[in-house]
């Protein structure tokens, strides 16, 4: 008896969680593009250097990004690029460790949850993005 390393409708669950895991981005990323100014204001309360500049990658990485892992364009190395970029965040943004009670509760929660959407992305680049995508009919 053979065993087959796909399940049925694999390729239309693959669909579904890259939306899943770039909606998050996306609905972010929408918000930092219209209202750039109030980007660039957090950039400089968390101390980034050159805010105007971290705010515009903030924004690529949050809308362009994504909108390719949906439609699966360069699904992997996309996904290992917000993977990097959503582990800088987790430390950037959500330094729980320095923090004390409820902002310390919220910002270990986020953490996790950036720490959970890394994995996430790792197993889309082990996967790849399924039949449903661009690279797929592009022969990638």
């Amino acid at each position: 008896m053979t065993q087959s390393n796909t399940i049925k409708g694999q390729d239309s669950l693959l669909l579904i969680g890259r939306v899943l895991l770039a909606l998050l981005f996306l609905i972010f990323g929408l918000q930092k593009l219209f209202d750039y100014g109030g980007t660039v204001g957090y950039m400089v309360h968390v101390g980034l250097p050159l805010p105007s500049v971290a705010a515009l990658v903030a924004i690529v990485m949050e809308t362009i990004v994504p909108a390719a892992i949906i439609l699966g364009i360069a699904t992997r190395p996309l996904a290992v690029l917000l993977a990097l970029y959503t582990a800088a965040t987790a430390v950037i943004g959500h330094h729980y460790w320095t923090m004390t009670g409820m902002a310390r509760y919220q910002n270990e929660i986020n953490f996790y949850k950036n720490i959970s959407i890394i994995g996430g992305l790792l197993l889309l680049y082990a996967t790849g993005a399924g039949r449903y995508a661009i690279d797929s009919w592009r022969g990638r």
